[in-house]
Protein backbone atom coordinates (compact mmCIF):
# COMPACT_ATOMS: atom_id res chain seq x y z
CA UNK A 1 0.00 0.00 0.00
CA UNK A 2 2.95 2.30 0.69
CA UNK A 3 4.29 1.79 -2.61
CA UNK A 4 1.39 2.52 -4.63
CA UNK A 5 0.89 5.79 -2.25
CA UNK A 6 4.24 6.65 -2.81
CA UNK A 7 3.79 6.34 -6.42
CA UNK A 8 1.09 8.41 -6.89
CA UNK A 9 2.57 11.36 -4.84
CA UNK A 10 5.75 11.09 -7.60
CA UNK A 11 2.82 11.29 -10.57
CA UNK A 12 1.32 14.18 -8.71
CA UNK A 13 4.71 16.05 -8.50
CA UNK A 14 6.02 14.96 -11.85
CA UNK A 15 2.48 16.64 -13.33
CA UNK A 16 2.81 19.30 -11.47
CA UNK A 17 6.59 20.04 -12.85
CA UNK A 18 5.01 19.31 -16.37
CA UNK A 19 3.11 22.23 -16.33
CA UNK A 20 5.66 24.59 -14.76
CA UNK A 21 8.07 23.60 -17.72
CA UNK A 22 5.19 24.13 -19.88
CA UNK A 23 4.47 27.39 -19.03
CA UNK A 24 8.35 28.04 -18.74
CA UNK A 25 8.65 26.64 -22.83
CA UNK A 26 6.16 28.93 -24.36
CA UNK A 27 8.80 32.11 -23.00
CA UNK A 28 11.24 30.58 -25.30
CA UNK A 29 11.78 29.16 -28.77
CA UNK A 30 10.59 25.80 -29.40
CA UNK A 31 13.38 23.38 -31.15
CA UNK A 32 13.29 19.39 -32.32
CA UNK A 33 16.14 18.86 -29.37
CA UNK A 34 12.94 20.56 -26.46
CA UNK A 35 10.86 18.29 -28.52
CA UNK A 36 12.65 14.84 -28.86
CA UNK A 37 14.56 14.78 -25.55
CA UNK A 38 12.13 14.44 -22.96
CA UNK A 39 11.28 11.00 -24.60
CA UNK A 40 14.70 10.12 -24.99
CA UNK A 41 15.56 10.98 -20.86
CA UNK A 42 12.32 9.28 -19.68
CA UNK A 43 13.35 5.69 -22.21
CA UNK A 44 15.74 5.21 -19.62
CA UNK A 45 13.02 4.69 -17.42
CA UNK A 46 12.36 0.93 -19.22
CA UNK A 47 15.75 -0.12 -17.03
CA UNK A 48 12.95 -0.91 -14.50
CA UNK A 49 12.59 -4.22 -16.44
CA UNK A 50 15.62 -5.79 -15.93
CA UNK A 51 14.05 -6.60 -12.59
CA UNK A 52 11.45 -9.22 -12.25
CA UNK A 53 8.60 -7.48 -10.36
CA UNK A 54 8.18 -4.38 -12.63
CA UNK A 55 7.62 -7.25 -15.97
CA UNK A 56 4.89 -7.66 -17.38
CA UNK A 57 3.20 -10.15 -20.15
CA UNK A 58 3.47 -8.88 -23.99
CA UNK A 59 -0.28 -8.61 -23.94
CA UNK A 60 -0.08 -5.97 -21.09
CA UNK A 61 2.66 -4.11 -22.95
CA UNK A 62 0.28 -3.79 -25.68
CA UNK A 63 -2.28 -2.73 -23.83
CA UNK A 64 -0.14 -0.36 -21.98
CA UNK A 65 1.09 1.15 -24.51
CA UNK A 66 -2.09 1.64 -26.59
CA UNK A 67 -4.10 3.38 -23.83
CA UNK A 68 -1.25 5.51 -23.85
CA UNK A 69 -1.55 7.05 -27.18
CA UNK A 70 -5.24 7.03 -26.85
CA UNK A 71 -3.99 9.44 -23.98
CA UNK A 72 -2.07 11.25 -26.09
CA UNK A 73 -4.72 12.54 -28.47
CA UNK A 74 -5.82 15.17 -25.86
CA UNK A 75 -2.37 16.64 -25.63
CA UNK A 76 -1.68 16.55 -29.66
CA UNK A 77 -5.21 18.59 -29.03
CA UNK A 78 -4.08 20.91 -27.13
CA UNK A 79 -0.38 21.83 -28.27
CA UNK A 80 -0.03 24.30 -30.67
CA UNK A 81 3.02 26.15 -32.11
CA UNK A 82 2.83 30.11 -33.40
CA UNK A 83 5.72 31.60 -35.89
CA UNK A 84 7.04 35.22 -33.78
CA UNK A 85 9.84 36.60 -35.75
CA UNK A 86 11.00 33.75 -37.36
CA UNK A 87 11.22 31.48 -34.20
CA UNK A 88 8.62 28.75 -33.39
CA UNK A 89 6.79 29.22 -30.08
CA UNK A 90 4.60 26.62 -27.84
CA UNK A 91 1.21 28.68 -27.76
CA UNK A 92 0.60 28.70 -23.49
CA UNK A 93 -3.02 26.39 -23.50
CA UNK A 94 -4.93 26.85 -20.17
CA UNK A 95 -6.67 23.33 -21.99
CA UNK A 96 -3.74 21.59 -21.54
CA UNK A 97 -3.43 21.54 -18.14
CA UNK A 98 -6.71 20.67 -17.49
CA UNK A 99 -6.47 17.73 -19.61
CA UNK A 100 -2.82 16.91 -17.86
CA UNK A 101 -4.87 17.27 -14.40
CA UNK A 102 -7.37 15.40 -15.58
CA UNK A 103 -5.32 11.93 -17.49
CA UNK A 104 -3.88 12.44 -14.45
CA UNK A 105 -6.64 11.22 -12.12
CA UNK A 106 -7.84 9.06 -14.86
CA UNK A 107 -4.60 7.16 -14.12
CA UNK A 108 -4.88 7.57 -10.21
CA UNK A 109 -8.28 6.24 -10.68
CA UNK A 110 -7.31 3.50 -12.96
CA UNK A 111 -3.83 2.60 -10.97
CA UNK A 112 -6.30 1.74 -7.82
CA UNK A 113 -8.18 -0.18 -9.90
CA UNK A 114 -5.67 -2.06 -11.67
CA UNK A 115 -3.57 -2.73 -8.59
CA UNK A 116 -6.34 -4.71 -6.62
CA UNK A 117 -5.59 -7.07 -8.97
CA UNK A 118 -2.05 -7.68 -10.14
CA UNK A 119 1.39 -6.30 -7.51
CA UNK A 120 2.44 -3.20 -7.33
CA UNK A 121 5.08 -3.37 -9.62
CA UNK A 122 3.86 -4.83 -12.68
CA UNK A 123 1.14 -1.94 -12.13
CA UNK A 124 4.19 0.51 -12.04
CA UNK A 125 5.77 -1.13 -15.33
CA UNK A 126 2.21 -0.89 -17.03
CA UNK A 127 2.09 2.95 -16.45
CA UNK A 128 5.31 3.67 -17.14
CA UNK A 129 4.70 2.02 -20.47
CA UNK A 130 1.41 3.93 -20.69
CA UNK A 131 3.01 7.41 -19.98
CA UNK A 132 5.68 6.28 -22.29
CA UNK A 133 3.55 5.15 -24.93
CA UNK A 134 1.60 8.81 -24.44
CA UNK A 135 4.81 10.95 -24.40
CA UNK A 136 6.31 9.17 -27.22
CA UNK A 137 3.28 10.00 -29.34
CA UNK A 138 2.82 13.24 -28.27
CA UNK A 139 5.41 14.28 -28.87
CA UNK A 140 6.06 12.61 -32.61
CA UNK A 141 2.84 14.74 -33.51
CA UNK A 142 4.36 18.11 -31.83
CA UNK A 143 7.58 17.08 -33.96
CA UNK A 144 5.56 16.85 -37.41
CA UNK A 145 3.92 20.56 -36.52
CA UNK A 146 7.12 21.72 -35.77
CA UNK A 147 8.77 20.28 -39.08
CA UNK A 148 5.50 21.79 -40.98
CA UNK A 149 5.87 25.22 -39.78
CA UNK A 150 9.77 25.00 -39.86
CA UNK A 151 8.97 24.59 -43.83
CA UNK A 152 6.79 27.69 -43.79
CA UNK A 153 9.78 29.87 -42.36
CA UNK A 154 11.37 28.88 -44.78
CA UNK A 155 9.00 29.22 -47.96
CA UNK A 156 8.30 32.91 -46.36
CA UNK A 157 11.07 34.68 -45.05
Amino acid sequence: MFWAIASSIVGVIMATAMIIIRARASKQPASIRKIVLPPLFMSTGALMFLFPMFRVDWSQVLEAIVVGMVFSIFLIKTTKFEIQNESIYLIPSRLFIVVLVGLLLLRLILKSIIGQSISVGETSGMFFLLAFGMILTWRFFMLIKFKKLQKQIIKNP
